[in-house]
This record gives C-alpha cells, structure tokens and sequence, in this order.
C-alpha cells in the first residue's frame, strides 16, 4: 500500500515537472512512427522562428485564427504584424516584448516518415547556454541562414552565432544537417542571391567537418511560406526538395544500448514521502529497477527503486529515455547536476585531467596556457584550466603543424591538457561520443569545442 502511495506521489510530480528533462515525449504514443528530436539554429534575426511558426502553421500544426492572434497582439506592441509566425515558437513574454528567442521552444510534427519534436534554439549569445542544452537532445538540425544583402555575412564571420551553432552542432555530435536559406522574398527570389548564399555556408559547414553532399541547400522564404512544406511557384529554377520533404531524408541512429550505463543528472528535487528523485537522460546503456548503481564523482552506491517517464512507471530504461528514478540508500547530498549515474562494476569515469583537441571558434585575441573558461560538457558546467598546449593541429587534415605552440587564435585546432578546478565525470569521445564532448565558454561566448581524446589523471573517490 505504501509503495502504491508513493508511486503515485511520484506520478504526481512528474507531472507538474517532467517538461524539464523530457519536453519530447509528450503523448509519443500518439504517433506510431520513428521519433527525432530536431533543433532550429542560426544567427539573430535570421529568421529562425518565423520560418519554423510558418511551417507549422503549413502543415495544420497551428491554425490561422492563432496566427491571427498574434498579428493582433503583434500589431499592438508596435511592431506591425512582423512577429505572427515566431510567436507560434517564442511563447515567453519576454521574448515578445523584445523580439528574440531567450529559452529552447518545442512543437511536435510529423513527416510521412517520422514524428519530430521541433526546437527552436536561441541565436542570440546571451542564450547560448540554452541552445547548447537544446543540441545535446538533438537527432538533426536546421541551420537557417539569409539570402538578404550583408545577413549571413555577418552570421558566418567569427563572433557571429551561425558560424558558432554550426561548430556546436558537429562537436555536440548532431551529424545530419539541413540549411535553409531564408529571406528569399527579400530579393525577389533570386537565384544569384541563393547561389552567393549558399557558397558561403557551403564553406562554413565544410570548416567544420560536415560533407556537402550530405548537406542539402533548400531556398526558403519564412514570412511568405516558400519551400517549407509546399513548392514555391516564384523559383523555378529550384529543382529540389521542400523543407518537409528533406526531413523525410534524415536517418534513425541506433541506440548505443549495448555500452555501460551512463545517466548525467540534470536535477535533484526532494518528494515528501518519496525521497530523492534525480532526473536525467540515459546517454547508453540500460536501467531497471532493482539495480544497483552508483554516482559519480562521491562514489555513493545505492540501488533504482522505480524509474518513470511522463505520468508513466517503467520497468527499466535505455539510451535516449528522459527519466526521473527513486533511489534507495542515495542521499541528497551524494548527487547532484553534472554528476553521472552508472554501474558499480563499470563506474563512470571521473578526471582531474584530460587530453582532447579543441577548436578556438570565438576569441578577441588569442589564448595561452593557464587560461581558465566554463566547460560545459553533458549536464556539468565547471571551470576548467587549459595547462598545457600539446600540438597544433590542421584542420583539414589532422596533420601536426607545430609543436607546443605559445598561443591559439580563432581558427586554430590544437591538442591540450585540461584540468577542471574539481574532479569532472567525462569519457574519451572514442569510447563514449555521447559523453567525450565539451565547449568551454567565457565572456559570454563560446570560445571553444572540443573532444576528450585520453584521460590522463583519474579521480577515485
């Protein structure tokens, strides 16, 4: 009796909170379809949420009298009705009276193929840490850019988000991408306006290690609804697919189930008469109750009471599961955000200090070796301290440039030790992609990105 009681304690909190770990699985049952979680990325004012509010208005996600609601409020706030279709995707208040996306939104839809939960990312940089939460969920990505005069040049120039979404896509390790140029309405859909777009963001993603035949290019106009889920009749000369059908292209990856367990948690709350309930997404590996387990970095082993997902009680979980668990024999004191939950016979591993190679996306001069940002890798953030730079590094063919180099300038990729200020979980990106990358951030910006290649001083505790 007392279990039921609890359960349903549980049940209940999961309901007022588990949009915060799982805004994806919201009546999943609804659609029997393979699902992908698809984040929207991009420079401010790119259009990013117009396009993706007027596609879904497209597709009968969201009806004309909501967009009708929305010209009327936009209209009232000044702003004419220039806000209709982003305002399907900014639902904060604060966003509306300032005209920018701050937190991740979500919609669902679907293709033929597969139901997609849509996040709409921040493009400006005071929300990066948001939309580095929001890539770390994602299956694919848009990167919308603009076909308007000076727009993507100034996305794609060192400091501008396009080009720093884009190296956070590929490290973050959301592989399949789609760019939509957008604005195509601006220069009365020209050809030679797509053209000189595309060149450079076929650039851009190539820098980054992308594959441009696996990258379409789709012509796109947000505010008019070209190309997002009909053909546009004003590009003829455009052969290729819309916006819908792309989606359709994307790949269903598979599950690293078969690899050790990792959970990072994302947050710890406190039930009255159910204890501590860590909530978190299962990276690999699977969970079940009954298991023992243990949290990394205080070592503190207990075992899953019971495991829920949105309103649901399950008998276990597995990679890519958004989940909130019981845990006995766990205080609250031995776990918080940032640590990771595993197994005791194949513990996550915990560093003091690590080899990786970096790429510098974003500094006003250059870095040297003491530096110390924000690393933000899975669900931790801590200071970390670049000591020591190894090896230069060329981009493009991996080769060794130069040896301990005294400094790194945006652009430059480099092999070097990093020692958070206290013991981090981490994983080597060969064994554990999922949680073997990490930015490091300061001044507001993402600096860096980069892989975990060795550990080289291990923490036990």
């Amino acid at each position: 009796m007392r279990d039921q009681k609890i359960i349903q304690k549980i049940k209940i909190f999961f309901q007022k909170f588990i949009t915060v770990i799982n805004p994806f699985e919201d009546e999943l049952d609804m659609a029997d379809k393979p699902h992908l979680n698809l984040i929207v990325t991009g420079h401010i004012d790119n259009g990013k949420s117009t396009t993706m509010g007027h596609f879904l208005m497209d597709l009968g996600v969201v009806d004309e009298r909501t967009i009708a609601a929305h010209a009327a409020e936009s209209e009232k706030t000044g702003k004419g009705d220039t806000f209709k279709y982003a305002w399907v995707m900014d639902n904060i208040k604060d966003e509306r009276e300032r005209g920018i996306t701050i937190d991740l939104a979500f919609q669902k839809f679907e293709s033929s193929k597969y139901f997609f939960t849509l996040i709409d990312a921040p493009g400006h940089r005071d929300f990066i840490k948001n939309m580095i939460t929001g890539a770390s969920e994602a299956d694919a990505a848009i990167l919308v850019l603009s076909a308007k005069e000076g727009e993507t040049d100034t996305a794609i120039a060192p400091g501008g988000q396009a080009r720093e979404h884009a190296f956070l896509l590929k490290t973050l390790g959301v592989n399949q991408l789609i760019v939509a140029i957008n604005k195509m309405d601006d220069s009365n859909f020209s050809e030679d306006a797509f053209k000189k777009a595309k060149e450079k963001g076929e650039k851009l993603v190539q820098s980054v290690g992308y594959k441009l035949d696996k990258v379409p290019f789709i012509p796109v106009s947000g505010w008019k609804g070209d190309n997002l889920v009909k053909k546009s009749e004003n590009m003829p000369w455009y052969n290729g697919k819309t916006l819908l059908e792309a989606f359709d292209d994307f790949e269903i990856t598979e599950k690293p189930v078969g690899k050790p367990l990792r959970v990072p948690i994302q947050d710890v709350y406190t039930i009255t008469g159910v204890g501590t309930v860590p909530v978190g997404r299962v990276e690999t590996g699977t969970m079940k109750a009954g298991q023992k387990i243990i949290v990394m970095p205080s070592g503190a082993q207990g075992e899953i009471k019971s495991i829920e997902t949105h309103h649901t009680e399950m008998p276990s979980a597995e990679a890519g599961d958004n989940i909130g668990f019981n845990l006995r024999g766990i205080e609250k004191k031995d776990i918080k955000r940032g640590d990771v939950l595993g197994t005791p016979d194949a513990p996550p591993n915990v560093a003091k200090e690590f080899k990786a190679q970096i790429i510098v996306i974003h500094h006003p001069t250059a870095i040297a070796p003491g530096y110390t940002p924000v690393m933000h890798c899975h669900t931790a953030q801590v200071a970390a301290t670049v000591t020591e730079f190894l090896q230069k590094i060329n981009p493009a063919t991996g080769a060794v440039d130069e040896e301990s180099p005294k400094f790194l300038k945006v652009g430059d990729s480099a092999i070097v030790k990093i020692r958070p200020v206290r013991p981090t979980p981490i994983e080597t990106f060969q064994e554990f992609p999922e949680m073997g990358r990490f930015a490091l951030r300061d001044m507001g910006a993402t600096i860096a990105a980069g892989i975990v290649k060795e550990i080289t001083e291990k923490y036990t505790p």
